[in-house]
């Protein structure tokens, strides 16, 4: 499958044309319609197969980067392996596919990342020019999946994009024609096997002046880095999901599988590709919403071991990397997940029963909206005032489901010129749980706890923890020493509930409470 990046053609083309096909305009027009129409050289291509025939298994694209061709993006094709096309004056980015018919045979793919059109030109596309992709895992027993290669040009301030992804392992490339300037040629490629104990996902980049002929990667098991990703299962909540993992830059392809809950996927992957990026779907009920999970940008090193544990307690509230709380003129906006997972994922469609967000301004109600959880939006009246904003969820489900979460925040707000973030403050209770989101019974147990927003950084005044066995009916102070707390864990069956009070240097507060943050056995 072969594609090229699509530019958007110039208006002032596009106007030109529509003068000439309408034939409504004044001979002077016409003429000055015509006259502006660039000049076009004849591009001749012949594709020759391996054996060094001409060839009409081929699927070719020439595709403008600068120049007055710079819109242009034709596939020109003749069955007898030879076609001519014209075109304007410029620089162009041509690739081509060419394939045997014989799917086992693999595909050629040459690539002229430089064509400057300024005369009649003829280009030989030659599949005998091409060297393989040599590119495998240290497992021989790893089946392949599939692969996406993908050039990127650059020049006088255009990008274009080609690509082709393939099926079968036996892919082999080559470059064509001049070299372009230092540096504006990337290209990269990413494949994935899949072996009884791990999927493998293999990415290279490499930026020059060409682009490759061939391409050989035998990398061994100390070369890769591990990537696991745990699937959680709290009761009633057993399933399968589907794990997805692709590099986090550049257009490509990921791979993706099932999970079976509770359950481990375990990748090996390229440090050499940069980062990497996990989706995670978490089994649903009939009827229900997908809800999906992301890990964007997980770092990754050779010999390491990189784990992301989805859909486990304790859930609760958690800042993102965008505010949690805007004030735009007198319009206040909330929006925080009340329901990210123990590994700090927020989810997109998160099972709940029932979900509502209050404000108040100077104590006398505003409103209250029954939305999504942690998400509302009010209209206030103008002038410095100070607020109360509280948010809950509910859900229905076996302790260590967080069958209840409310976060409480007070904060002072003016009217603003435009958007402005509101500073409020989360906590993150991250304790070591089991897949099933359960600790240990009749036992002393460390609970992390996380300071996130507005009162990060050393910005707390004064931070309080407080626990529940009995559902929220009494509450005992724990003290926070080194960054968590420690909980004498009831008898095995047990909820164990968990609250926060916090109070930031300037002044504004949260109170954060979730009911069942995990359970005991």
């Amino acid at each position: 499958m072969n594609n090229s990046s699509l530019p958007r053609r110039s208006v002032l083309r596009t106007m030109a044309l529509a003068v000439a096909v309408a034939g409504t305009a004044t001979p002077a027009l016409e003429a000055t319609a015509f006259a502006a129409e660039p000049q076009t050289y004849a591009l001749t291509i012949r594709h020759l197969d391996r054996t060094g025939r001409p060839t009409g298994t081929y699927e070719t694209t020439v595709t403008g980067i600068s120049g007055a061709g710079a819109d242009e993006v034709v596939q020109p094709y003749d069955a007898s392996g030879t076609v001519t096309v014209r075109l304007p004056k410029g620089r162009y980015l041509l690739n081509s596919s060419l394939s045997s018919g014989d799917a086992s045979a693999g595909t050629d793919w040459i690539v002229q990342p430089r064509l400057d059109l300024d005369r009649d030109t003829t280009v030989t596309v030659d599949a005998r020019t091409t060297a393989a992709v040599d590119v495998r895992p240290p497992d021989r027993s790893a089946r392949f999946l599939h692969s996406a290669m993908v050039v990127e040009v650059r020049h006088q301030g255009a990008e274009r994009l080609v690509n082709l992804i393939s099926s079968t392992a036996n892919l082999r490339v080559a470059h064509l024609g001049p070299a372009a300037e230092a540096g504006s040629v990337k290209q990269w490629f990413d494949a994935y096997w899949t072996s009884a104990s791990a999927d493998y996902g293999l990415g290279y980049l490499v930026t020059g002046t060409r682009a490759l002929t061939g391409l050989t990667r035998h990398p061994s098991a100390k070369d890769l880095a591990t990537v696991k990703v745990l699937g959680a299962a709290l009761p009633g909540t057993a399933g399968t999901g589907f794990v997805s993992l692709q590099p986090s830059t550049g257009l490509t392809v990921g791979a993706s599988r099932s999970l079976t809950t509770p359950g481990t996927a375990t990748y090996l992957v390229t440090p050499e590709r940069g980062a990497w990026d996990i989706t995670y779907m978490a089994p649903r009920a009939s009827g229900a919403e997908p809800n999906r999970y992301l890990a964007e940008g997980v770092v990754v090193r050779a010999g390491g071991t990189t784990t992301h544990v989805f859909d486990n307690a304790v859930f609760g509230p958690g800042l993102t990397d965008r505010p949690g709380v805007v004030r735009d003129g007198d319009r206040i906006a909330l929006d925080v997940p009340l329901l990210m997972d123990g590994g700090g994922h927020a989810p997109s469609s998160p099972p709940y029963a029932s979900a509502s967000t209050t404000l108040h301004r100077n104590g006398v109600l505003v409103g209250t909206r029954a939305d999504a959880p942690g998400r509302a939006d009010f209209t206030v009246a103008p002038e410095q005032a100070a607020y109360r904003l509280t948010s809950t969820v509910k859900r229905t489900g076996a302790p260590g489901a967080a069958t209840r979460v409310t976060a409480v925040w007070t904060f002072d707000s003016d009217t603003t010129t435009g958007p402005a973030p509101v500073p409020v403050s989360a906590v993150r209770f991250s304790p070591a749980l089991s897949p099933t989101g359960t600790a240990p019974a009749d036992a002393l147990f460390r609970v992390p706890v996380t300071v996130q927003g507005a009162a990060a950084d050393g910005n707390v005044r004064s931070l309080a923890v407080s626990v529940s066995v009995d559902d929220g009916s009494s509450w005992t102070r724990v003290p926070v020493e080194r960054d968590a707390v420690t909980v004498h864990n009831p008898g095995a069956g047990t909820g164990v509930c968990l609250r926060a009070e916090l109070t930031d240097t300037g002044g504004r507060t949260l109170t954060q409470t979730v009911v069942d943050a995990y359970r005991t056995e």
